[in-house]
């Protein structure tokens, strides 16, 4: 009978069910053909996976980024930045990977940082002369770094998952994000003379400092939510509430651009896209039941405890695991599912949760670009008219740099905690 599951689950994905529906009906399946177990498990299993608090930073920061685009801050950003960094050979792919850089500290979400920054950028890049291919890649890429800079919705999820602190992991991922984001611009760089990139004029001093100030409480976002976590102010969920409010409060009173009849349309794209996520996590969390019925749970256990040569190659093969599973799973539910069984094996291998978790969301977040699944590949993908195939050939150079930095962070994995540690020691 599990093979029959498997064989359901892989058939729907092929037929393009969306992973959450997937999930649900191989548990209704399985469980349902199990007699000794009652169907109400299923819907027992939803529930308890989101009755959590914590979670409920997922919906606002999906929120936030709402208003974020709709109060055109996202605008004000590309701006800003653009006028630093336009001038370069590339100037545009530059900026783009800069303006991700400073969205993901506001938005916690890739997907919603590749269709706010995506819409702007992609149509701009291309008129200027770049290959679609580049301005596909650089920003379904740069976006990775929305799961990755803090606040993150997945950061979130995992801290609840391996009841670490959400604080603590938020801080761990700064360093490693700025890294992953410098290896993007060193492709371009190296890129942009390759393929004879465009650069915009230079912008007057004047001109930048005026951009600069009118963009500022977009650019004090991060800082306010990242040093609220830090000093205790408030928790990671409220903070994702105060960027709620940020947000709106900038939109309507700063810069005007949000209007209050928006803010139905607000809600109601917030609720799509926040149920997608939270869906997902309870039909894992029902799927996880049925898993456990089956003994997976202990066959992947023994199989991550029998690994021999240490720390590092057991990491390693974490990164190879959910590099496949990203691949046709989302990042929500594959830690729902994985995550408990592994934690153990990696505990007693004397890995920090911490660092566990940083290595698996942004291993995660490289599934976001890489074909079948690739949620931001698809949705740049979309907005340029381009293939799937194309544009993940122009991903591809931005993909492999991101992998050379994680294998980095794998090898450095306890120098990158203790540098966040010395810090941050208050969250440590």
């Amino acid at each position: 009978m599990g093979l029959l599951l498997v064989v359901l689950f892989i058939g729907c994905v092929v037929i393009g069910v969306p992973i959450s529906f997937a999930l649900g009906i191989v548990s209704f399946a399985g469980i349902g053909l199990l007699p000794q177990i009652p169907n109400a498990v299923v819907f027992t299993k939803m529930f308890n996976g989101m009755n959590s608090f914590t979670l409920l930073a997922v919906p606002l920061f999906i929120l936030a980024a709402n208003l974020m685009n709709e109060g055109a801050i996202t605008e004000k950003l590309i701006k800003s930045c653009n006028s630093m960094v336009g001038h370069f050979r590339g100037g545009l792919a530059y900026s783009n990977v800069l303006v991700s850089m400073i969205f993901a500290g506001i938005s916690g979400s890739s997907q919603a940082d590749t269709a706010g920054v995506g819409k702007i950028f992609i149509p701009s890049m291309e008129e200027q002369g770049y290959d679609k291919g580049t301005a596909v890649g650089v920003t379904a890429a740069s976006s990775t770094l929305g799961s990755i800079i803090p606040p993150s919705i997945t950061m979130v999820v995992y801290a609840g998952i391996a009841n670490v602190a959400t604080g603590a992991l938020f801080v761990t991922g700064i360093l490693p994000g700025i890294l992953l984001g410098l290896g993007m611009m060193g492709v371009v760089k190296y890129y942009s003379k390759k393929k004879n990139f465009p650069k915009c004029e230079k912008v007057p001093f004047k001109e930048t400092l005026r951009l600069t100030f009118v963009s500022l409480p977009a650019l004090l976002t991060p800082i306010i939510l990242i040093g609220g976590i830090v000093t205790g102010i408030f928790t990671p969920t409220e903070s994702a509430a105060f960027a709620c409010v940020y947000a709106l409060i900038v939109g309507i009173f700063f810069y005007k651009t949000i209007k209050l009849s928006a803010l139905p349309g607000i809600l109601k794209e917030t609720l799509k896209l926040s149920s997608l996520s939270l869906f997902a996590l309870a039909t894992a969390n029902a799927l996880g039941e049925l898993l456990s019925y089956y003994r997976l749970n202990v066959y992947v256990e023994k199989f991550f405890t029998s690994i021999s040569g240490g720390k590092i190659i057991f990491l390693l093969v974490i990164v190879l695991f959910f590099m496949f599973i990203g691949t046709f799973m989302d990042s929500v539910p594959a830690m729902i599912l994985f995550v408990p069984i592994i934690l153990p094996s990696a505990t007693t291998l004397g890995i920090s949760p911490i660092v566990l978790g940083l290595i698996i969301i942004v291993t995660l977040a490289l599934g976001l670009v890489t074909p079948p699944y690739g949620l931001c590949l698809l949705i740049a993908s979309s907005i340029s008219g381009t293939t799937i195939e194309d544009a993940f050939k122009g991903t591809l150079p931005y993909f492999l740099s991101s992998v050379a930095v994680l294998i980095l962070m794998v090898l450095f994995s306890d120098t990158v905690l203790a540098i966040t540690a010395f810090l941050f020691p208050a969250l440590f």
